[in-house]
């Protein structure tokens, strides 16, 4: 059966969560200590469920199942799940700012094997039909290698301070549609 790439829907954000969680801890190893990723599972990485009512958060499917997962955003936040939004969001201008790259995960199962870059590609087509010039995005470490195998280009190192006391960098990137 081939995979099958659709906007995700409300029904979809519980298998969304799991998957988040299950991919984070495993790939993010080697990374991040055990205390950054179970610091981001708990605080920072989900859905953000504006993107899936835009419809501009996308999910590939394998034999009915949920394998992959991340869309693109006309919103200004760069980064963050439902649970770690502090105020309300504002529309980006497309003429002149990026549109973001938001909340790639792929279940461990199936890395590499270019579901992120389908769905990079997805958005970017999308993002660039709805006028934007650019792209940008905050890449978790772990994520860098793939944005840059999708022509992005590292612009800023940066730490996000989650509770607890930790932190966690991320690469903020960016790249021309």
């Amino acid at each position: 059966m081939k995979d099958q790439v659709r906007a995700a829907e409300s029904a979809d954000v519980p298998r969304l969560e799991e998957l988040i969680a299950v991919s984070a801890r495993k790939l993010s190893r080697g990374f991040y200590t055990g205390e950054q990723i179970e610091a981001a599972v708990s605080h920072l990485f989900g859905v953000d469920t504006q993107l899936v009512a835009d419809g501009t958060y996308y999910v590939i499917e394998r034999e009915g199942r949920i394998v992959a997962c991340g869309g693109w955003s006309r919103w200004r936040a760069l980064y963050g799940a439902d649970r770690s939004k502090t105020g309300a969001d504002t529309l980006l201008d497309p003429a002149t700012e990026p549109a973001r790259l938001r909340a790639f995960f792929v279940d461990p199962g199936v890395a590499r094997q270019g579901l992120g870059r389908r769905l990079a590609e997805q958005c970017a087509r999308a993002a660039k039909a709805a006028g934007f010039s650019s792209l940008e995005l905050a890449a978790t470490l772990p994520g860098v290698p793939l944005y840059e195998a999708c022509g992005f280009t590292a612009a800023e190192r940066f730490d996000i301070a989650l509770p607890g006391g930790v932190g966690l960098p991320l690469v903020r990137m960016r790249r021309p549609l």
